[in-house]
């Protein structure tokens, strides 16, 4: 790489990390959420008092009253004084759906600016609630990185599978989460072949970026323990680039309220990727 070149890569990259942080700050981001549970079958009394069966960090006291029935539909009856809206519309009665990841949104109930919503990983049933008045949000001070290295931009060989495999990922709450996997990115380092397998968006496996969910031996020291996330291109030519230097923190790196796949085993690497995002503990 030519010192202009150089020049150019480490602007890119910084340009990513700027982008990276202003989505990590926007209301909407990982940052802003501050509740979440599980739940099974029953009632439960929904709202920021303490009273209430689901407490909520903010919001109105009493938001409503939560069923969940034996076939797993839910249903809210709002309390009218919480001023609840869903769509937009003042909230009565509706049944809520789950969030599934790549598969559907769930129906969310606005209190002002913050949301209550369920999610579905697996079989279990869970509720969040996001803030964008959130102590986690409105304290991030932005993320610690390596410093940025082009050794670590790494073209890889792209091996095609004859079709893309099925596999199952394992959750941060260890629930599996299905992935289809394309094929293989092989690569070197210092003299050393290492492999890495993405994974892609099952519901919709065309023109998707590779997704490559890794750990290496800083996990659990100088990175995050459960994964580091890499997204990168789709293969061009039989080649693959793998920019470490855009290694990411996980969304649960960010927040506890949250669940996201981790590393599988074939995916560890006997090696210090000393480049991307660090993790640091963040103010709760």
């Amino acid at each position: 790489m030519s010192a202009v070149d150089q020049r150019q890569y480490l602007r890119d990259v910084e340009q990513w990390r700027t982008q990276r942080l202003a989505s990590l700050r926007a209301p909407e981001g990982w940052l802003s959420y501050t509740g979440s549970g599980r739940l099974k079958t029953g009632a439960y009394r929904v709202g920021s008092a303490a009273s209430n069966d689901i407490v909520l960090p903010s919001g109105p006291a009493e938001l409503g009253f939560l069923q969940v029935s034996n076939d797993g539909q839910v249903s809210i009856d709002a309390n009218t004084r919480a001023d609840a809206r869903m769509n937009g519309q003042p909230l009565q009665r509706a049944v809520l759906v789950p969030g599934v990841a790549h598969v559907n949104e769930a129906s969310r109930v606005q209190v002002g600016q913050s949301e209550f919503y369920l999610v579905r990983t697996g079989s279990i049933l869970g509720w969040r609630y996001r803030d964008p008045q959130s102590p986690r949000r409105l304290a991030f001070s932005g993320i610690e990185h390596f410093p940025v290295d082009p050794k670590w931009n790494v073209r890889a060989r792209w091996n095609p599978f004859p079709k893309p495999k099925q596999a199952v990922l394992l959750t941060s709450i260890g629930t599996p989460l299905p992935a289809l996997v394309p094929g293989e990115a092989v690569f070197e380092v210092g003299g050393r072949s290492y492999h890495l397998q993405p994974v892609l968006n099952e519901a919709a496996p065309e023109a998707q970026r590779l997704f490559f969910l890794l750990s290496d031996r800083t996990s659990g020291r100088e990175t995050y323990g459960g994964a580091r996330y890499l997204y990168a291109a789709p293969p061009k030519d039989g080649v693959v680039q793998l920019d470490f230097n855009r290694a990411e923190n996980p969304p649960c790196a960010l927040t506890p309220h949250v669940v996201c796949p981790i590393a599988p085993t074939i995916n560890r690497l006997d090696l210090a990727v000393t480049a991307g995002e660090k993790f640091q503990y963040l103010a709760q």
